[in-house]
């Protein structure tokens, strides 16, 4: 078979795989602090693969395929923190391909098990800098092909159409009541969700605004609130899927309206919070959006407007159940989360202020 002719077949794969798919639920959220004010989850855990990276895991397939960076021989590499190589995996398998995730230790044993069913292989490293190193090591080693997320994620997707993310929404949000939304929420972890939503907006000429939440132990913000892309941190994020130690290829500070920096404690609180709310778990990236979403919220409802405010539940929580579901856990990182709950609780439903100082930048004020 000639590479020609293993390309178009491995397109035409995905494409009947993306045609078999259903698109993903718009959930809206009643907050009853803020009347006037409608919020609305982009739920993206319903993806074969559980979360919002299915997404982008799809357009970096395609995107090298027809680039011709792939042929029926190649071994796929890729450094992520596992969203993303869970969805990696499950299409290295419907290519018949081998699939590494180069990936930090502290890695959910939950993804890591999600990788190995779909047939991918696992490389863990101590220091989460080295992720990129060693891809490219690997890459190199094995003549593959490392898929490089965190350079690619934006100029994958189709920002313009293709029932891309943002797409969706703005589709999805055509009879509501406020249909077009004064913000959209979203959280970073390469930046290409941010970057597909920003130029989206800009594209289509909606009265919309761009806010990236970020976590702590993270550059995003500092670059947005400075300028100052060159700086690195040592560490990871604890909310896994967001955040990095360096600014990334695909963050786009230029599409960015406004940025929060969203604690740790606050994003945990949030997710058992919306546990309540919505009779199910989120992963921990969704709490950090859904605080953003909270100051937001207050913030038009002090002003006396009136609007909506999408957002992104990224994936589904049971890939989190050692770690951000689990009280011994929580309490061994310090973290209060029956008060903590109860501080979002309340300032989602009697408009209490939260307890925890967000830094912002930009468009967005605490």
């Amino acid at each position: 078979m000639t590479d020609t002719t293993w390309i178009r077949q491995a397109v035409r794969r995905i494409e009947a795989d993306f045609n078999r798919s259903a698109d993903t639920h718009l959930i809206p959220l009643k907050l009853p602090a803020y009347p006037g004010v409608d919020i609305y989850l982009k739920d993206e855990s319903s993806h074969p693969t559980g979360s919002l990276k299915h997404r982008l895991a799809r357009s970096l397939f395609l995107y090298s395929l027809c680039n011709g960076w792939l042929n029926e021989k190649s071994t796929v590499v890729e450094s992520s923190s596992g969203s993303t190589a869970v969805s990696e995996a499950y299409f290295a398998r419907l290519l018949g391909l081998p699939f590494v995730a180069v990936m930090p230790s502290t890695t959910s044993p939950e993804k890591i098990e999600a990788i190995g069913f779909y047939g991918g292989r696992c490389h863990l490293v101590e220091d989460p800098q080295a992720v990129y190193s060693e891809s490219e090591r690997l890459a190199r080693e094995l003549g593959g092909h490392y898929m490089d997320q965190f350079t690619y994620a934006e100029r994958a997707t189709d920002w313009r159409s293709n029932n891309n993310i943002a797409e969706s929404m703005f589709t999805q949000m055509a009879r509501e009541q406020h249909p077009v939304p004064r913000w959209v929420v979203c959280t970073a972890g390469t930046g290409g969700t941010a970057a597909t939503i920003g130029r989206f907006i800009r594209y289509r000429c909606h009265d919309t605004r761009l806010c990236v939440a970020d976590p702590e132990n993270s550059v995003f913000f500092d670059a947005f609130a400075t300028g100052d892309c060159s700086k690195r941190i040592a560490g990871n994020s604890r909310i896994e899927g967001i955040g990095r130690p360096r600014v990334e290829k695909s963050f786009l500070p230029g599409i960015i309206d406004g940025m929060f920096r969203v604690p740790d404690a606050a994003s945990l609180a949030a997710i058992r919070y919306l546990e309540c709310v919505l009779g199910r778990r989120c992963g921990g990236s969704t709490g950090t959006g859904f605080i953003a979403t909270l100051a937001l919220a207050r913030q038009m409802h002090e002003a006396g407007e009136e609007g909506s405010i999408a957002t992104i539940l990224c994936d589904g929580g049971e890939r989190y159940g050692h770690s951000y579901y689990n009280d011994a856990w929580m309490a061994a990182q310090g973290f209060a989360i029956g008060p903590a709950v109860d501080a979002v609780a309340d300032c989602a439903e009697r408009g209490s202020g939260l307890p925890w100082a967000l830094a912002c930048a930009g468009q967005c004020s605490a």
